[in-house]
């Protein structure tokens, strides 16, 4: 490509393709899709997208085509490779200037000569780095600058590398550059310390910029490019110096206001500070150590002392609480049980530690966090008063809870009150002890603080186990605050119910249930919805907990489900909906049929907000969840939902509409359990079945779900199922079989084998084209021993049931084997004998047994020669079925069950499905009515 006159064609193309006109844009697109793989085409785009004269659109559009075609054709094993002469033009091409004046186009350059740096840095280009170093030196701002933007940029991404050569090449260029970073990062920083006061804040925000970005370079060589950094002076001098520069950095912070860009960029500057330390404590916990003291002390001081008043910000405390929980929590710094086993490295942190979190210092950093950052602010009570519901997602974790303080003081409490709980321990029973009997409802601050320790007692229940005797707590204090029922008093009952569910499964006696479902009655009548929130969800841990009795709930049933109803129906926000139904599912999963005279409103309700969540897939999912729970209380009255309950599963399973991404795995669960809990097959849930054959196709993890979903059916109404679906099926399953992995073969046979075993007449004839595959595999003596098992197993349901077509299978098999029958059937008789032992189960034992039995009357000679195996195997499989009755002391088939016998259920046990019923009505192996060898 000639590139004078290639450039005015391109260029014009690119004009064209920046179009809002699609009639103009696609064929544009299309052009310059061609032209990726021309050789020269790269070298116009780098002159187009260098050139500033050009509209900044078809200059970002070159940019955007040019880092595209580098993942695609920069390697040389790479179809359409890039020739080595115009990858070096074009190397040299990207760091002629470093003169950009469009801050976007800038950071896309700077992306792609990165991009450029991983593939060919130092071997093909070793004058980058040189180049880059020489150009960050200029006193030209725009140039030192985008020097230093592309700088960071081949820094980050070269560290990036895994490889052990790429880790050995950073580590050179680390250990090259180290020194001129550290020294180019002081110079910046100095620069900006120096004009802070200057009041010119152009001149500080670009001096700031040129900080930050010289810091993101050192950050990535520290971390990344030593092995053992804590030998390298510059690098511990460079870590030894961030919390000085912290403190001149945070007291700049009094100088710049609070809403402008100066301020934006010093933040994110202290937040990288922090980073670099706790990147670095991460990834060198023994280097680190000679750091621990002065972080523990720089992050006490200013997150729990009067140091940090009016210059710490939200994130900044976070990020020094996070250094503190990194510490306490490292794993390198916790010696072994015995200490001589332990490392000296391990035991010097160690040290450091202990000698630092003294008992004042731990009594105060307990204190603050208690009385200080766990109190709710005014911004969270004007909240709570405004947007209930977004409260609530807040405190239960929503998009920005991970960043925020109040989770981060949360974990900081658990994690050091674990660590050090026994000098703790006295400190918040002391800070209980102080708050007993009521509160004035007119005292704000002391509900607050009292609100602050019971979160505290709730989050270090596991610690306080011994120290606290919750069950007297429960009935002289917390019982009768929740009682209160002044609206001031509203953040303690919310608080109290809270912290009695994060001690249910601690330490909470069984008898005290019934008082607790009386107050969580009341509390779901409460005036305040935050309340009724928080009490919905103490109720979700009452009922999963180990301990929960179904007899003591009983009573409170019908009122609690009401109320959820009720709540339910009154809140908006879909978190909020999905939280409610999830408790509700809780219920009704653990009363299971005791749910079903409360249901009706729920019932009714539930396709309205199907309905209205058409645009909120998670809040179907939850809905999806209740259902399954539902028609699993429910039953065989389950059937009465179907106009509403088919749909559902239609849309959910049908994976030609795009909610099936979401829906699909709790929609299977759904269908599973409607076929299961169905009294009788209809045409609607017949015709769902449509959905299967695509599913099996994806071969996906929700393969296992399909295949009980098939088997449903075929316990449900196997001869229209399998009339109106087995050779679609069959197709699919012949598919499969060449596909899947062994247990996946083995769920197909399966299939077949319930087949067989429930419809003998129709299902050989709706399975034959499968039928030969497990013909050979018994004959060639399949190597799998799970799979030679369900092969046997499949073949003695045919043999036992239905003898003619068994001779019809031995006929066929014998000409595609060029032997006679007789000779094939002897050679199958001696692999079923000799392969005997890989059945395990006991009821496909018993039944290859009978199958070989059956063959006995036969005057066959084959069949009289293999009479000793197969006597053999009956009576080692006679052995394994008979059990010694203690009553009459005779022996019986322990699979032997009578029609009027019926399996005893325990309380703690589910009652059975419907399907469970019709596999007890379709056994025919040992039952009542068989007259085969072992009945007798």
């Amino acid at each position: 490509m000639d590139l004078n006159s290639a450039s005015t064609v391109v260029l014009q193309v690119l004009t064209q393709a920046t179009s809002q006109d699609t009639a103009v844009l696609k064929p544009a697109e299309e052009q310059l899709k061609q032209w990726e793989t021309q050789p020269g085409f790269y070298s116009v785009l780098l002159n187009i997208f260098t050139n500033h004269t050009l509209d900044i659109n078809v200059r970002w559009l070159a940019v955007l085509y040019f880092k595209n075609g580098i993942d695609r054709y920069w390697r040389r094993v790479a179809p359409h490779a890039l020739s080595e002469e115009e990858k070096s033009t074009l190397r040299a091409g990207l760091i002629t200037n470093f003169n950009e004046p469009i801050n976007q186009i800038a950071t896309q350059i700077a992306v792609l000569i990165a991009k450029v740096a991983r593939l060919d840095c130092p071997r093909q280009w070793p004058e980058l780095i040189p180049t880059l170093i020489e150009s960050v030196k200029v006193q030209d701002d725009l140039r030192q600058h985008r020097a230093l933007l592309t700088f960071y940029h081949v820094t980050k991404t070269l560290a990036s590398k895994r490889l052990a050569a790429d880790r050995k090449l950073f580590y050179d260029l680390a250990s090259g550059i180290y020194s001129f970073a550290c020294s180019l990062w002081n110079h910046h920083t100095d620069t900006f310390l120096q004009q802070v006061s200057s009041g010119n804040e152009a001149a500080v925000l670009s001096s700031l910029e040129r900080t930050l970005l010289s810091l993101k370079v050192l950050r990535k060589l520290t971390v990344n490019g030593f092995v053992e950094p804590h030998k390298n002076m510059e690098v511990m001098g460079f870590l030894h110096g961030i919390f000085e520069r912290l403190k001149q950095f945070l007291e700049c912070s009094r100088s710049i206001g609070t809403d402008n860009i100066c301020r934006d960029r010093l933040e994110k500057t202290i937040i990288l500070f922090t980073k670099v330390l706790l990147d670095f404590l991460d990834q060198h916990p023994f280097s680190f150590t000679p750091l621990i003291q002065r972080s523990l002390e720089f992050s006490v001081s200013y997150v729990f002392t009067e140091v940090g008043e009016g210059v710490t910000f939200e994130r900044f405390i976070v990020q020094c609480m996070n250094l503190i929980k990194m510490i306490v929590k490292n794993y390198a710094y916790k010696p072994s049980k015995n200490f001589e086993d332990s490392s000296p490295e391990t035991l010097e942190a160690h040290k450091i530690k202990m000698a630092f979190f003294t008992y004042p210092t731990l009594t105060e950093i307990c204190r603050r966090l208690v009385s200080h950052y766990f109190l709710l602010t005014e911004e969270e009570l004007t909240m709570w008063e405004e947007d209930p519901e977004g409260f609530t997602v807040e405190e239960t974790g929503g998009d920005s809870w991970k960043y925020s303080l109040r989770p981060c003081t949360e974990v900081l409490f658990i994690d050091i009150f674990h660590e050090y709980n026994q000098t703790l321990t006295p400190v918040l029973l002391e800070m209980m002890q102080t708050l007993q009997g009521p509160t004035n409802v007119e005292d704000m601050n002391a509900l607050l603080i009292k609100d602050a320790v019971y979160n505290a007692v709730g989050l270090a229940a596991y610690e306080l186990f011994d120290s606290v005797d919750f069950d007297q707590w429960f009935k002289n204090q917390l019982l009768p605050e929740l009682q209160v029922i002044h609206n001031r008093y509203k953040p303690l009952r919310r608080r109290v119910i809270w912290l009695i569910g994060q001690w249910i499964s601690v330490k909470f006696k069984s008898d005290l249930r019934p008082m607790l479902y009386e107050a969580i009655c009341n509390l779901l009548q409460d005036q305040d919805l935050v309340v009724r929130i928080e009490t919905a969800t103490t109720l979700k841990l009452t009922v999963d907990d180990f301990e929960f009795r179904t007899d003591q709930f009983l009573p409170y049933l019908e009122t609690m489900f009401t109320l959820l109803f009720q709540l339910l129906q009154q809140v908006t926000e879909c978190d909020t909906k999905m939280h409610v139904l999830h408790v509700l599912s809780c219920v009704i999963e653990r009363v299971n049929m005791q749910i079903r005279p409360y249901v009706g409103c729920l019932v009714q309700y539930l396709p309205l907000l199907w309905k209205q969540s058409e645009e909120h897939n998670m809040l179907r999912c939850a809905i999806l969840t209740t259902l399954i729970h539902l028609v699993q209380g429910l039953g065989a009255d389950s059937k009465n939902l179907y106009p509403f309950l088919l749909p559902v599963i239609q849309l959910s399973t049908d994976v030609s509409q795009p909610p099936h991404v979401y829906l699909l795995e709790d929609g299977l669960e759904l269908w599973l359990v409607t076929l299961e809990n169905s009294p009788c097959i209809t045409p609607e849930l017949l015709r769902i079945f449509q959905n299967m054959s695509p599913l099996l196709e994806l071969s996906s993890e929700s393969l296992r779900t399909c295949f009980k979903i098939i088997n449903g059916y075929i316990f449900l109404s196997s001869t229209e199922f399998l009339q109106t679906y087995a050779v679609g099926l069959c197709q699919s399953f012949c598919e499969l079989l060449n596909e899947i992995t062994t247990e996946g073969q083995v769920q197909v046979l399966k299939v077949v084998e319930n087949a067989l075993k429930v419809n003998p007449v129709l299902s050989p004839q709706m399975f034959q084209p499968i039928l030969p595959c497990v013909f050979r595999g018994i004959i060639e003596g399949e190597r799998y021993p799970v799979v030679m098992s369900t092969y046997l197993g499949v073949m003695g349901r045919v043999l036992l049931q239905n003898t003619s077509f068994f001779s019809s299978l031995l006929n066929e098999m014998a000409h595609k084997f060029n032997q006679e029958m007789d000779q094939l059937l002897g050679n199958m008789i001696e692999m079923w004998v000799d392969r005997m032992d890989n059945i395990t189960q006991p009821e496909r034992r018993k039944l290859s047994a009978l199958a070989l039995l059956s063959l006995l009357p036969s005057d066959n000679s084959v069949i009289q020669d293999k009479f000793c195996g197969i006597i053999n195997i009956s009576v080692e499989g006679l052995h394994d079925v008979m059990t010694e009755d203690p009553e009459t002391g005779t022996y019986k088939d322990c699979m032997l069950m009578s029609h009027l016998e019926e399996p005893k259920v325990t309380e703690d046990e589910e009652p059975p499905t419907e399907q469970d019923k019709r596999k007890k009505m379709d056994c025919d192996i040992g039952n009542g009515s068989s007259k085969l060898p072992f009945s007798s």
